[in-house]
């Protein structure tokens, strides 16, 4: 049993012997016939001993130095001429084999050189003889590999995979510097370039028939040393990125110290070095390349896409609105006129390139960091038109102007801030209509809080007008005059925006009405602040007597007429019918209180007198504009009751009063009555009983008396 099995383990180890030594001979037969077909000898030539193998001889040295210079001083055309057979399948023994791919051709070598050698023409861009020697060193390992069958690669034939892997980096990164520099100096690089082409064609070809023949052999795909088809063409292409990139970029940003247009006069540059680069595209590089090169697409592609990065970098870096505004008018308006991508010396070949468009994503953002910065902006400016007015105007005291026709007092503020957004408005639309629209709604929301914020500083300055200075309290006057026109003109500029941005206009709307409002609230308070000493000298015994009182009131209402005439409608017309009702409530109040009683028949004296105030007012308020003519029979109707010589008389004259004013009250008539000083208890006055039957009646119908105005109920 022993004997059997150590037989077994003879006849096992002979055999492995037997396997081993058929292996060497086979690659060393391999070895000899590639020797051969280099010195031209026949492939059958009996290998020699290892003990009678002689050394390379000095002949064998010289014919192959030789060999090696008559290469190196073929032509360019020579190295990518055309031959009339291709085989690129395959061998186990190492042969010449020639390539086509369009015009170029390439020849593998039989023997490569070593690694380091081969490293060196790369490095000085001897290109086609470093890719001869990669691919001959390439089919060296192949057929060693194939030798091998499936078994593991020794550490010698692993270390020739690896040095092959690394030359095709090494001319990878060669063929990309070679490319990259070619955007800066395509002429010193011409002969460069079309090798770079030639070598990529190339490599494409043989990754693509290596491909087919997988498959036919029904093969996984193996990995490439340049990571399958397409890898050598996108390397390309980075390259090319690259270049643009190093090219655009070196354009120089001055800081705003150096010039405060610095974004829009650097987009200036770029877009001049966009057109050089492309024409240089055009006319030089083109023509280096075959035409299945894409080289003016990948250039403009490039192009484009380093613009796209470089407007987010500077979207990062900007903070100006001027230079927000260069971004967009460069990305919307210049960036596709003839000044850049449609340029007459960039055509036909851009026309083609219908793709080179920014996307709407970055516009937006430019347009949004725009939009917040004219806001910002706007808020600044708004803030030093108020400083500007403090400073200018309510400090120094200066009259407002008068315009058209020296009527309307006015403030320059309404004008600067209409001229502000005006611009605004004009600079977006020449950039973009829907950046317009953007705008002025920034505006608009800015602008809302433009009333408030004037009318505190505004309050805040102008108090100190009302003193005992006359000219001072005109002045204090005036201005509040002057700001309800500027205001009111503010409004209906804006509503020309109102189609942009209707909810905006109307907050900014309903601000400014506001503070119109109550600047014509603050005009009228003070003027009821000036009449209430005068007001209340009236309907008493020295009222009877002069008219000291009612010609100051009538000289302030003057006055107020006058500020009413330098208002623009329709601020005005409200200003003259507060002032009318306001005057007329004061008046018949005055009669209502009791503190005086015409004894002594003076009724008819002091109804005379009534009637003549009267007409007075009636005139000055005509002349003012009021609307309220409603009022004008009251003081009329009064002095009828006053008047009478019989209080009998009374009920034939106080219909008209109750029908007009039928908010009236019996007190209130007993007021009027008393003012009359009539001779009867007023519970058992005829008047009294006439207007309790009149009050009935109204009451009982009053869906008859609808369009009735109130006013003695408003009197306390």
């Amino acid at each position: 049993m022993a004997e059997s099995t150590s037989a077994g383990e003879k006849n096992s180890s002979g055999s492995g012997t037997l396997k081993t030594l058929i292996r060497s001979f086979s690659l060393r037969k391999r070895r000899e016939n590639e020797v051969a077909a280099a010195d031209g000898t026949a492939s059958n030539t009996k290998p020699a001993s290892s003990d009678t193998q002689k050394s390379p001889t000095a002949e064998d040295g010289f014919r192959r130095t030789n060999w090696r210079r008559s290469f190196k001083r073929q032509s360019i055309q020579e190295i990518f001429k055309s031959v009339p057979e291709h085989d690129a399948t395959t061998s186990t023994v190492m042969e010449k084999e020639t390539t086509k791919d369009c015009d170029f051709t390439y020849t593998i070598l039989p023997t490569p050189l070593s690694v380091m050698e081969i490293s060196n023409l790369i490095e000085t861009a001897a290109l086609k003889e470093a890719y001869l020697n990669i691919l001959s060193l390439q089919k060296q390992v192949q057929c060693e590999q194939e030798a091998l069958g499936g078994e593991a690669s020794p550490v010698k034939l692993a270390n020739k995979e690896k040095d092959l892997n690394l030359l095709y980096n090494s001319l990878r990164d060669k063929l990309s510097k070679i490319v990259c520099q070619s955007c800066t100096q395509p002429s010193c690089n011409k002969e460069l370039l079309v090798q770079v082409a030639g070598i990529i064609q190339d490599k494409e070809k043989r990754e693509k028939d290596e491909e087919k023949m997988g498959e036919r052999k029904g093969e996984e795909k193996r990995e490439g040393d340049m990571g399958g088809v397409g890898g050598w063409r996108d390397v390309w292409k980075t390259a090319i990125q690259q270049g643009v990139k190093e090219t655009l970029g070196k354009i120089h940003l001055n800081s705003y110290e150096q010039n405060v247009s610095c974004i829009g006069v650097h987009l200036e540059l770029l877009g001049k070095k966009i057109v050089e680069l492309l024409e240089m595209v055009k006319e030089e590089i083109l023509n280096f390349y075959p035409p299945s090169f894409p080289v003016f697409e990948t250039y403009a592609s490039s192009c484009h896409e380093f613009v796209g990065e470089h407007l987010k970098e500077l979207l990062g870096k900007t903070t100006e609105l001027k230079d927000y505004n260069a971004m967009l008018d460069f990305a919307i308006n210049r960036y596709h006129s003839e000044m850049i991508l449609s340029s007459p010396s960039l055509q036909p070949e851009m026309k083609e390139q219908k793709f080179l468009t920014l996307s709407g994503d970055l516009l937006g953002k430019i347009k949004k960091a725009y939009c917040d910065c004219l806001q910002d902006t706007l808020h600044g400016s708004l803030d030093n038109l108020i400083n500007a007015e403090q400073e200018e105007v309510w400090k120094k005291k200066v009259t407002p102007k008068r315009i058209k026709d020296e009527i309307f007092l006015i403030s320059e503020v309404y004008t600067h801030v209409c001229e502000i957004i005006r611009k605004y408005s004009e600079n977006c639309a020449k950039i973009d209509k829907n950046l317009e629209r953007m705008a002025v709604c920034k505006c608009m929301e800015a602008l809302k809080h433009f009333p408030k914020r004037f009318e505190e500083e505004f309050s805040k300055q102008s108090r100190s007008l009302l003193g005992s200075d006359l000219l001072d309290c005109c002045l204090w006057a005036e201005y509040h005059v002057a700001y309800i026109n500027s205001f009111s003109f503010l409004k209906e500029h804006m509503e020309g925006y109102r189609e942009k941005c209707p909810g905006q206009v109307e907050e900014l709307v309903t601000e400014v009405d506001g503070l119109i409002d109550r600047l014509r609230q603050a005009l009228l308070e003070q003027f009821r602040v000036e009449i209430e000493p005068y007001l209340g000298g009236l309907m008493t015994k020295n009222w009877l007597n002069t008219d000291t009182d009612f010609n100051e009131l009538v000289n302030r209402i003057e006055t107020y007429s006058g500020y009413s005439k330098s208002m623009r409608r329709p601020p005005a017309q409200s200003f003259a019918n507060d002032v009318h009702y306001h005057v007329v409530k004061g008046y018949i109040s005055e009669l209502l209180r009791n503190k005086y009683s015409c004894k002594g028949k003076k009724n008819d004296i002091a109804a005379a007198k009534i009637n003549e105030q009267w007409t007075e007012l009636k005139q000055l308020f005509c002349e003012m504009g009021s609307t309220l003519d409603w009022l004008h029979s009251l003081g009329y109707q009064i002095s009828k009751i006053i008047e009478q010589e019989h209080e009998k008389a009374i009920k034939n004259v106080l219909t008209p009063l109750v029908e007009n004013y039928p908010d009236i009250s019996k007190k209130q008539l007993s007021a009027i009555l008393y003012f009359r000083d009539s001779g009867f208890k007023f519970e058992r006055s005829p008047a009294i009983q006439c207007f309790t039957e009149l009050k009935r009646k109204i009451d009982n119908s009053k869906t008859e008396n609808t369009g009735a105005h109130t006013f003695f109920s408003d009197i306390k």
